[in-house]
């Protein structure tokens, strides 16, 4: 016994006929769903009306987006850069870049103030 039997390959055949017109009933036309549309709110006609191309208000955003994009990469941060470079490379200011705090020890006069430092008290510990 080999093999279907002349029955089973009918209905072998039968099934795959069924199953392949159920996968082309599936498919959708260009056509559906058949739906009626909601209607829109209020944000939604607005955003509709707004992003319609070559409407005013989309020119003027983009007009405005393009020039603070450009005063903000062409002209804000050039010159904070180089408000940083003068400010703490270029400064010749006594004080105006501290990198490193001098030492001060007791009798140094400090410059900004003109106070002289008092000296250390006199302890008398084992320390």
């Amino acid at each position: 016994m080999s093999g279907y039997t002349p029955d089973e390959k009918l209905r072998f055949q039968q099934l795959v006929k069924l199953r392949r017109q159920w996968l082309k009933d599936q498919e959708l036309s260009h056509r559906e769903p058949v739906l009626q549309p909601k209607p829109l709110g209020p944000v939604a006609k607005f955003w509709a009306g707004f992003l319609e191309p070559k409407s005013l208000w989309r020119l003027y955003t983009h007009k405005v987006y393009k020039g603070g994009v450009f005063t903000l990469t062409r002209l804000l941060i050039p010159a904070w850069l180089a408000h940083y470079y003068v400010k703490y490379h270029a400064a010749q200011r006594p004080y105006g870049i501290v990198e490193l705090k001098p030492k001060l020890f007791p009798g140094d006069t400090i410059l900004e103030t003109g106070e002289v430092l008092p000296g250390l008290p006199e302890t008398h510990g084992h320390h």
